[in-house]
């Protein structure tokens, strides 16, 4: 019982770690670093904002973009330990499908890998929901966004079950969300 009591614990811990700000921050800034795009700051404004946001999808964990003034990555795992960072790690395997030197997508999405390492995006905000059936939704958003003259649409996030189910590369290039709004003012939170 003391063993089970200790793992418990500690994948209790491990999760929650793996939802903090400080989680989230760090894999971006590890992407961007790989490929010589300066660190991001965590923003409370665009938390907050990807919270309120969250908040509104959780009844139903629907993929639907906010269309607010923010850069969005969103995504929806269907066990209750998928955590923000699994899904920061989903837009990151986009990697290989960007080509740096055409500033294009080779076969396949790879948006919300370039919304993770676009130089002018310096803030993110990011929230974390269960929502039903042990559904988790999660929701960052960039400041500023991709100023984009297309506007990206994708299809949703699909996380199976469980972890040992996690998509290949080939299905996650059509299981993944992300949203650019219209051009827009650069704006400065101050934190």
């Amino acid at each position: 019982m003391a063993a089970f009591m200790v793992t418990f614990i500690f994948l209790l811990a491990l999760t929650k770690a793996q939802n903090a700000p400080g989680d989230y921050l760090a894999l971006h800034n590890r992407a961007r670093a790989e490929v010589g795009v300066g660190p991001m700051q965590w923003s409370n404004t665009v938390a907050a904002y990807a919270q309120a946001y969250a908040e509104k999808r959780k009844g139903v964990c629907a993929m639907i973009h906010s269309t607010g003034p923010y850069g969005e990555n969103i995504a929806a795992g269907y066990y209750p330990e998928f955590t923000g960072a699994d899904a920061v790690k989903l837009w990151a395997n986009e990697k290989p499908l960007y080509d740096h030197a055409s500033n294009k997508c080779v076969g396949g999405e790879c948006g919300h890998y370039t919304q993770m390492v676009w130089r002018s995006s310096v803030r993110l905000g990011f929230a974390r929901v269960p929502c039903k059936a042990n559904s988790q939704f999660v929701v960052c958003n960039y400041d500023p966004p991709v100023f984009n003259t297309e506007s990206i649409s994708h299809q949703p996030i699909v996380v199976p079950s469980h972890p040992e189910e996690m998509p290949s590369a080939e299905m996650r290039k059509t299981s993944l969300r992300c949203f650019q709004p219209p051009n827009r003012e650069n704006h400065d939170d101050g934190d």
